[in-house]
């Protein structure tokens, strides 16, 4: 068992489910829930938990979009496009959410678990869940894509997932979009279009990214067969029993929803201050 294996082995993984809550979960909702599970799990008030979750037609800035010289008209195109848009607060750049993209956070204590660790555990637990297809899955930045980074996970150099963190009062949420269902291009076609009205050919300080529509994919274009998020969902459940002695599905508790409404309000007073 590699280290990084081993943080998916737990006695017990609590699961929270909120993939089918539909169009009115909102995504700063999913961050404040994150928010709240880093610290209840650092506090050691609650076992490891994996939560699963979709947001609709939602577009995920990082705080680095917000720099564009054009911002507003950026945003404003987004808006006009049917799309919500907010800041997150973890790193990264713009992403694309729909209901063709799972989202899966793993959030465990921070003691002894470094950057590397972190990326390599949520890794680990894709390869296994896509071990049954004859596929290799790499970790490296692909270049041309949304929100590059060194752990972009991607088959034959097209990008289907990205990972980030979050680490916040003792506890580590370790955080990767699943694209399922859909066309990767057509997604990344939109982000392009959002930077080239964000910059319209300024200089800037920060070095947005050039966006190649075809560096990525969904991985029913990459499987070539129908892989959505129920199908994933199925996956992850037939890995998390194995990984776990008990898999505890468990909704937020009344002093944890408590918790949860004062890291959501302090959210969204953020995105209104950033996006106005």
């Amino acid at each position: 068992m590699t280290l990084s294996h081993s943080l998916l082995h737990q006695n017990t993984w609590r699961l929270i489910d909120q993939t089918s809550l539909g169009p009115a979960f909102d995504a700063l909702q999913s961050f404040a829930i994150d928010d709240t599970l880093c610290q209840v799990i650092g506090e050691g008030q609650s076992h490891p938990t994996v939560r699963s979750w979709v947001h609709h037609n939602t577009i995920v800035l990082g705080i680095q979009d917000t720099r564009l010289p054009y911002i507003t008209e950026a945003v404003t195109f987004l808006e006009e496009q049917g799309w919500n848009v907010i800041v997150r607060n973890s790193g990264g750049l713009a992403v694309v959410l729909d209901e063709g993209v799972l989202n899966i956070s793993l959030v465990l204590p921070e003691e002894r678990i470094n950057i590397d660790k972190g990326y390599d555990a949520m890794f680990d637990l894709i390869k296994q869940m896509l071990h049954g297809y004859p596929v290799e899955i790499e970790a490296r930045e692909i270049v041309g894509s949304y929100c590059p980074g060194s752990y972009d996970l991607s088959i034959n150099g097209k990008k289907f997932a990205g990972i980030s963190q979050r680490r916040l009062r003792g506890g580590v949420a370790v955080q990767i979009y699943l694209c399922a269902t859909g066309s990767g291009s057509e997604r990344a076609e939109l982000i392009r279009e959002f930077y080239k009205i964000g910059r319209q050919n300024e200089q800037t300080k920060f070095d947005f990214p050039h966006i190649v529509p075809n560096t990525m994919a969904s991985l029913s274009e990459l499987l070539l067969e129908e892989i959505n998020v129920q199908s994933l969902m199925f996956l992850l459940l037939t890995r998390l029993k194995e990984y776990s002695k008990q898999l505890l599905p468990m909704q937020l508790s009344i002093e944890e929803f408590q918790l949860y409404d004062y890291n959501y309000q302090r959210i969204l007073k953020r995105n209104e201050k950033v996006l106005t």
